[in-house]
């Protein structure tokens, strides 16, 4: 059950994530960038709390330590706040393309900080490979020119790979606070907490209110962000974490680049080249590479199990059932 409800919660935060860049875009026509993620996290948070307090008493949605409280800032500042506001703000100057590339940088920036802030997650060579596999993935499905990320735009570029970071660094303090909380009880402790941040950061950088124009496009792109990107995203995502690991759970954004392609493909007509085909291959394949130790356990597990049903074999890891060699999981 925890496997499923892992992918579950893979799918969904891919799948909401993955119009988040497009979204984002579209919504920087109206919104100053900084009020805009601040506005969004409002959503979010009044949302989230509402279901916290109606789903869960009061001795559960309450913080009562300081892992608790440290996973809520590590959530509220980095994972959440500091991410999406860089992101925002960096999306002036480069395009949704460039940003989602640069930004999934993250899942290889997570494990060299586990590594220093971790004791207990560690990647395997089978699992560098794979995630380098994953980022060239990434890099065909949106069709990357090397001349896009190294020219112009130096400062968008740097704000949206300081968001990689921050998320990054985000996901594996949560990880190291090791709260009790429910993840949907943190998410919804840390989105106030994010668009506090996002709301003094605003106003000290001169952003206005008065600058905002209200159009169908503009509640369009607020209310994507802010409750399918926001809060729902949010719940997936950190649920994903508590389930899998920063490492692991940060996969999802190499998912992001094929969700918004295929999002396009569908909504908007856009085409899809022989190189993004490759690309989903790609990634599949390092998602596999990364997944091989689980993958065969699963396997072995399958195994298993037939030979029970069948009275075949024996129920341990190698041996012979029937006629068939069964594989150790050395192997």
């Amino acid at each position: 059950m925890s496997r499923y409800r892992s992918l579950v919660f893979f799918l969904a935060a891919s799948a909401f994530f993955g119009g988040t860049f497009v979204a984002a875009k579209a919504g920087l026509e109206f919104f100053p960038p900084l009020l805009f993620v601040a506005y969004r996290f409002d959503i979010g948070a009044a949302l989230l709390l509402s279901v916290v307090l109606y789903r869960f008493p009061r001795e559960r949605w309450l913080p009562r330590t300081r892992a608790d409280i440290a996973g809520i800032l590590a959530a509220g500042v980095f994972a959440i706040g500091a991410t999406n506001a860089l992101i925002f703000v960096g999306q002036q100057y480069v395009t949704s393309g460039v940003s989602s590339i640069i930004y999934s940088l993250n899942p290889i920036m997570t494990p060299i900080l586990a590594a220093f802030l971790l004791s207990d997650e560690r990647l395997s060579r089978s699992g560098a490979g794979g995630m380098l596999l994953g980022l060239v993935g990434v890099a065909l499905v949106v069709n990357l020119n090397p001349a896009d990320l190294l020219g112009g735009a130096v400062v968008g570029k740097a704000l949206v790979l300081a968001a990689a970071v921050s998320g990054a660094l985000g996901s594996v303090l949560i990880r190291r606070a090791d709260s009790t909380l429910d993840s949907t009880v943190r998410t919804a402790w840390a989105l106030p907490v994010a668009a506090v941040l996002c709301h003094i950061s605003s106003f000290a950088a001169g952003e206005q209110a008065s600058a905002v124009t209200w159009t169908p496009a503009a509640l369009a792109a607020l209310g994507y962000v802010g409750v399918f990107s926001g809060a729902l995203a949010f719940i997936a995502y950190f649920g994903l974490l508590d389930n899998v690991g920063a490492i692991r759970g940060n996969l999802v954004f190499y998912a992001v680049p094929i969700v918004a392609t295929l999002g396009g493909w569908l909504l908007l007509g856009e085409t899809i080249s022989a190189l993004t085909v490759v690309g989903f291959g790609v990634i599949c394949l390092g998602f596999v590479l990364l997944g091989r130790e689980t993958i065969t356990a699963e396997l072995s597990r399958i195994r298993r199990g037939i030979a029970r049903r069948t009275g075949s074999g024996s129920d341990s890891v190698t041996g012979v059932v029937g006629d068939t060699p069964r594989w150790s999981e050395q192997d």
